[in-house]
């Protein structure tokens, strides 16, 4: 059987088709996907833009898409750098880009609003995550140096029949750089001042319950969307939820663009 030129996990991008909008200049979406998973889990939301005429970039954030082994080869300052070159790729033949994501994906999509100001035009987060209340957090030096990883979650959909082609194994000196992550972003939230829409799923077996809150009393945003997700899991863009996240999705980055620049 002949191998996919883009198989689901791989990066995927879309240019734009400002004819297919009521905008009269290009707009760009970032999507970033979460820890552990692959494009995979964001990809049929970033071609439900993409027939909206938005330009759509899906990166594969390094250590991803391969083995788990080589997620314990990378930190969350990979991951972040891998994001920020998207967002420029996007920013080069776009007008205005929003940034979104799915879970760790959604916390480096804050980030990014965070530290690069008017260059992001609004945020999309999907169950959030910003913060491990896990105890075993305060032992992960000593663990990664005994075992490299310990049994994951992978595929918390609701919905059958979906995956999202992540790891099934939790490589723990990447789990270490995530806590590294969460403490590093945190002091920045105040400077997120962007629009965002944040969606979360009432029932989540992967987030932190405390994350979509922490953002929410933490950011400096005025305008800001929250809709809960009622019949999905963590991996709520493939779960049955999906159509809500797309639609509410199209009409926030209309909207925010437009605001953005009105003529």
């Amino acid at each position: 059987m002949p191998v996919p030129t883009n198989p689901p996990n791989a990066a995927w991008s879309v240019a734009a088709h400002p004819d297919l909008t009521t905008t009269p200049y290009p707009v760009g979406v970032l999507l970033l996907h979460g820890f552990t998973g692959s494009p995979a889990s964001i990809r049929p939301w970033g071609e439900f833009l993409g027939t909206k005429g938005y330009a759509v970039d899906v990166p594969l954030l390094p250590g991803h898409g391969t083995r788990w082994e080589d997620l314990n080869e990378t930190t969350w300052r990979d991951w972040y750098a891998v994001a920020e070159a998207s967002l420029d790729r996007l920013l080069a033949a776009n007008r205005s880009v929003v940034v979104g994501g799915l879970s760790v994906g959604a916390a480096l999509a804050l980030m990014l609003a965070g530290n690069r100001g008017k260059d992001v035009a609004g945020v999309i987060s999907i169950n959030v995550s910003v913060d491990n209340k896990d105890p075993r957090r305060f032992v992960l030096p000593l663990l990664k140096r005994i075992t490299p990883s310990f049994p994951g979650i992978v595929d918390d959909i609701k919905k059958p029949g979906q995956t999202e082609l992540g790891y099934d194994r939790l490589p723990l000196h990447a789990a270490h750089s995530v806590v590294d992550f969460y403490r590093t972003l945190q002091p920045l939230l105040p400077q997120v001042t962007q629009p965002l829409l944040m969606l979360c799923s009432t029932e989540d077996h992967v987030a932190d319950p405390g994350s979509h809150r922490k953002v929410l009393e933490s950011v400096s945003s005025l305008d800001v969307t929250e809709k809960m997700l009622p019949n999905s899991y963590h991996v709520a863009t493939l779960d049955n939820d999906a159509p809500t996240i797309f639609e509410e999705s199209a009409g926030f980055v209309h909207a925010v663009t437009h605001a953005q620049h009105p003529e």
